[in-house]
C-alpha cells in the first residue's frame, strides 16, 4: 500500500469559489486581530482559481461590503454598475417588458454589478494569499479522511498518474493527507464529497431535497454600437413550454455580452434539450439584436441550487461545515448568491476561530448553524421560498403571479403561513411514451451552434490515460432502463455530449461516455432518472479553463 505523506492546518477549504475563499480571509482577518495564528489551506481542482468558476453574473456588493469594505481603493473587478434593468416575458415573436415598478423591490439591481465571477475569485484569491492562506490549484479533493470517532479528519488529495486500466503510469504520484482541526467544503453545487457527508451524517434528515437548474452561458463579442455597459436583461416564456426556467443578457466590461440560459432540472419531457432550448432561445428577435453581428468567444455550463431556504441542509458535522453552494444559498428570484455565499463563509469562519480559540477543535459548529439561520441570509431566502415550488407546482403563469404576490407580501411585512415542498428533479421524468418528441433546428454556425464546438471554446480538457469521472453504479442500466424507459434522456441533459448511444460489436445499443468533453456541470449526476450515474472527481486541472466567466 503507499503510504501518503500529509501536512496539518487548523483549517482546510475544499473550492476556492466565493464562499471558500471568504472564508479563509475571514480567518486571517481574525487572527491578525486577534494577534493568534490560524493557518489555512484552500484546495482547488480547477487548473488555477477561476478555472471552473462559471456565473451571469450581476453581484451584490453586500457580503464584499462586509468582507472588505475597500474593496474599490484594492482594485476589486465590480467595475460596470448596473444602469438598465430590464424583464421580459417572450411570446414566439414577440416581447412584453414588465415595467420595474411592478416588481417586487428585491427585484430591482440598484447598486448591483455585472462582471465575470471567475475574475472577482482571482482577486479574491489574490487577497487571501497576501494574508498568508496557502491555495493550492490544481489539488483536487478526493477522499473525506475521518478520526476513529467517526468525526471529519481532513481530505485527501487525488493520485496523479492513474492509467485507464487502474494501472500505475511512470508518472504515477500518491495524493496528499490534510488534516485539519476543521474541514469546509465550497464544493459548488452537487459536490462529490459533499454528497457522502450529506449520506454519512444525515445532513438532509429534517430538510426537502435540493432541486437545481442548468446554467448555460456564452460570451459574446459584440459591435460598439450594441454595447450599453450596465444594461441588464432577465427573460421568460418562449422557447419554453414543457419545463421552467428563462434566460439573461448581462452587457459587462470590454465590449462583451455574458448571455445565458437556465433550464430548471424538474422537467418532465425526456426528449427536452436544455443546450437545443438554449441555442433556439438567441434566435427571437429581441435576443438577437442583443448580439447580431458579434462573435461568441467562450462558452461553459453548470448546475445551480434552485431549493431555497427549506432545501439548506443541517450545515455543520463533527469535524467540519457545508458553505456557500454545497449547502445551497442561491435567491433563486434575484438570480444570486455570490453574497450569500460569501456570508456564509465568513460565518463559518467566525464559528471555527472562536472553536479553535477555546481548545474546542473538532467540535459540532453549533454557532455556525445558529448564526446563519439568524443572519440576513436567512430573511432574504425566507422571503422567496415559496417562488421556486411554486412554479413548479402551478406553472409558469400561475407560479410566477402566486411568487409574485408572495414577495410583494412579504416586502410589506406579510408572511404566507406555509411553505412549499420540492420533489427531487430525478423522479420527475415521465416515459418516453407520455412525453412528445420535439425537433430542434440544425446550427446555423453564426448564432447557434453545436455542442461539440462550443465545448471546445471551453478550453476543457482532462488527461485521456485516467480513470473515468463519470462512474456507473451498475453498467446494464442505461440499455436495460434508461434508454428503452426514458428514450436515453442522459444524451440530451448533458451540455457538453458526454453520453451517446453507439452500435456495440453485436449490433446491440451501448452508452458510450467521453469523459473528456465534461464542463463539470454536475447534471448527469442531479437527472439521470435511475440515479446511476455518479460524478467522482477527476485528476486536479481536468475540465474547463474559463478565461472570464
Amino acid at each position: 500500500m503507499t503510504t501518503r505523506e500529509s501536512m496539518q492546518y487548523d483549517v482546510v477549504i475544499v473550492g476556492a469559489g466565493p464562499a471558500g475563499l471568504s472564508a479563509a480571509i475571514r480567518l486571517k482577518q481574525l487572527a491578525a486581530e486577534s494577534g493568534r495564528d490560524v493557518s489555512v489551506c484552500v484546495l482547488e481542482k480547477g487548473s488555477e482559481v477561476g478555472a471552473h468558476i462559471l456565473s451571469g453574473a450581476v453581484v451584490d456588493p453586500r457580503g464584499l461590503d462586509e468582507l472588505i469594505p475597500d474593496w474599490k481603493a484594492r482594485g476589486a473587478p465590480l467595475t460596470t454598475p448596473v444602469t438598465e434593468n430590464h424583464h421580459w416575458v417572450l411570446t414566439g415573436r414577440r416581447r412584453f417588458r414588465i415595467p420595474e415598478f411592478l416588481l417586487p423591490p428585491l427585484m430591482h439591481n440598484r447598486g448591483n454589478y455585472t462582471l465575470s465571477l471567475g475574475n472577482l475569485c482571482r482577486w479574491l484569491a489574490a487577497q487571501a494569499e497576501e494574508l498568508g492562506v496557502e491555495i493550492f490549484p490544481g489539488f483536487a479533493a478526493a477522499e473525506i479522511l475521518f478520526h476513529d470517532d467517526g468525526s471529519v479528519k481532513g481530505v485527501a488529495t487525488g493520485d496523479l498518474g492513474i492509467a485507464r486500466d487502474g494501472s500505475h503510469r511512470s508518472d504515477y504520484h500518491p495524493g496528499m493527507e490534510l488534516h485539519a482541526r476543521y474541514t469546509f467544503f465550497a464544493e459548488g453545487a452537487r459536490g462529490h464529497l459533499t454528497k457522502r457527508l450529506t449520506e454519512i451524517f444525515g445532513l438532509r434528515d429534517e430538510s426537502g431535497p435540493q432541486v437545481f437548474g442548468l446554467g448555460i452561458k456564452e460570451l459574446w463579442d459584440v459591435p460598439a454600437e450594441r454595447h450599453k455597459p450596465g444594461r441588464v436583461i432577465h427573460t421568460q416564456g418562449w422557447p419554453l413550454d414543457e419545463a421552467w426556467g428563462g434566460g439573461f443578457l448581462y452587457h459587462q466590461d470590454n465590449g462583451q455580452v455574458a448571455l445565458g440560459f437556465v433550464v430548471a432540472l424538474d422537467y418532465k419531457n425526456p426528449h427536452l434539450s436544455p443546450f437545443e432550448e438554449m441555442q433556439r432561445w438567441k434566435t427571437h428577435p429581441a435576443v438577437r439584436a442583443e448580439i447580431e453581428g458579434g462573435r461568441r468567444v467562450s462558452y461553459g455550463a453548470r448546475a445551480i441550487n434552485e431549493g431555497g431556504y427549506q432545501a439548506i441542509p443541517k450545515l455543520a458535522f463533527p469535524g467540519g461545515a457545508l458553505i456557500g453552494c454545497s449547502a445551497g444559498f442561491v435567491n433563486v428570484p434575484r438570480i444570486k448568491g455570490t453574497h450569500t455565499a460569501m456570508k456564509s463563509g465568513m460565518l463559518a469562519a467566525e464559528a471555527a476561530f472562536a472553536a479553535i480559540g477555546n481548545d474546542r477543535s473538532g467540535d459540532l459548529l453549533t454557532d455556525y448553524e445558529t448564526s446563519v439561520r439568524s443572519s440576513w441570509i436567512a430573511k432574504e431566502l425566507k422571503l422567496v421560498r415559496n417562488a421556486q415550488p411554486a412554479v413548479a407546482h402551478f406553472g409558469g403563469l400561475l407560479g410566477s403571479l402566486y411568487a409574485g404576490i408572495d414577495m410583494w407580501l412579504g416586502t410589506l411585512g406579510l408572511k404566507l403561513p406555509w411553505t412549499l415542498k420540492h420533489k427531487a428533479d430525478h423522479a420527475q421524468i415521465s416515459r418516453k411514451e407520455h412525453a412528445r418528441p420535439i425537433s430542434y433546428p440544425k446550427p446555423d454556425n453564426v448564432l447557434t451552434f453545436d455542442r461539440l464546438s462550443s465545448v471546445f471554446i471551453s478550453n476543457t480538457n482532462h488527461e485521456e490515460d485516467q480513470p473515468v469521472h463519470l462512474t456507473l453504479k451498475d453498467a446494464d442500466i442505461p440499455t436495460a432502463i434508461n434508454l428503452p424507459v426514458f428514450d436515453g434522456p442522459e444524451q440530451r441533459y448533458c451540455p457538453a455530449g458526454v453520453y451517446e448511444y453507439v452500435e456495440g460489436d453485436a449490433g446491440e445499443p451501448r452508452l458510450q461516455i467521453n469523459a473528456q468533453n465534461c464542463v463539470h456541470c454536475k447534471t448527469c449526476d442531479i437527472k439521470d432518472p435511475t440515479q446511476n450515474i455518479n460524478w467522482v472527481v477527476p485528476e486536479g486541472g481536468g475540465g474547463p479553463n474559463y478565461p472570464n466567466m
